[in-house]
């Protein structure tokens, strides 16, 4: 059983900048795609940066501000925050990609809040 711990968020500044973090065990991390998800009050949860297939990609609004990395050896994967605003408030979650599904359903972890806010 996939378990995926994120950490890292907080309340943080517009303008500011936060490095979110993510542990994953109980699968061979190397061998998935990964991705950072999140989801703000009221809305559907959205892709946010995903490396498939060694490729990367971002959704358009955080492209030149975000940046996701993995390292297969620590089972971690990560996601640089710059020049947040307050549309980048959400809770963030990471997953394999697409999210990892067990016995018929997408399993998560808990994620981890990301307020931007003066």
């Amino acid at each position: 059983q996939v378990q995926l711990v994120e950490s890292g968020g907080g309340l943080v500044q517009p303008g500011g900048s936060l490095r979110l973090s993510c542990v994953v065990s109980g699968i061979y991390f190397a061998y998935y795609n990964v991705a950072w998800y999140r989801q703000a009050p009221g809305k559907q949860r959205e892709l946010v940066a995903s490396i498939k297939n060694s490729k990367i990609t971002y959704l358009d609004s955080v492209k030149g501000r975000f940046t996701i990395s993995r390292v297969d050896a620590k089972k971690t994967m990560y996601l640089q925050m710059n020049s947040l605003t307050s549309e980048d408030t959400a809770i963030y979650f990471c997953n394999t990609d697409p999210p990892y599904k067990s016995a018929d359903a997408d399993e998560w972890g808990q994620g981890t809040q990301v307020t931007v806010s003066s």
